[in-house]
């Protein structure tokens, strides 16, 4: 549609916003899936509101900021919302203990004994370039890049040992 002598109307901020969105969406929606699929596999997460969730937050970004750089931005912000809702659902009580202060004899309740001790089993039984990679991760003030250099492997290849390390550690714990 055409305005007066033949000029396009201007979109307002938020129909530039709207399309900005629209745009990115398509354009990497399914891909940003694939990776939070792949990095939380096992974890209780639902992808897909994770998807939906970095969607909403990332409307709160001017379009600049998403021009340069979109998937690590996408990224970034679903992997957050996945650490989120982790910690959430950690501290969060379960409807088990909310209706029942005690819990049945084959419920596992931890003491912090056996929880530090079920946490460094897990932690030895990782491989060791993932335990190698999730200890300087966890217990020094190492950035991943620090870590990298010390390793002498790329950064991606110590995030990936990390997400890999987490997922055992979880998976070790649950069972």
């Amino acid at each position: 549609m055409t305005g007066e002598r033949g000029k396009r109307p201007s979109l307002s901020k938020d129909g530039r916003r709207d399309g900005m969105i629209d745009r990115l969406y398509r354009n990497h929606s399914g891909w940003l899936l694939g990776m939070l699929q792949r990095r939380f596999a096992g974890m209780g997460l639902e992808p897909e509101d994770l998807v939906h969730d970095t969607y909403i937050r990332v409307a709160r970004y001017d379009e600049e900021a998403t021009r340069r750089h979109p998937r690590a931005l996408l990224l970034r912000i679903g992997v957050n919302l996945a650490w989120d809702q982790m910690r959430f659902n950690k501290f969060r009580p379960s409807p088990l203990a909310a209706n029942d202060p005690d819990p049945p004899l084959d419920t596992p309740t931890y003491g912090d004994q056996e929880y530090q001790l079920d946490l460094k089993r897990a932690i030895l039984s990782l491989p060791p370039d993932l335990r190698r990679a999730f200890i300087l991760s966890r217990f020094t003030p190492m950035t991943n890049a620090d870590i990298a250099k010390r390793l002498g492997i790329p950064i991606k290849t110590v995030e990936w040992r990390i997400s890999k390390a987490l997922a055992h550690i979880a998976q070790w714990l649950s069972d």
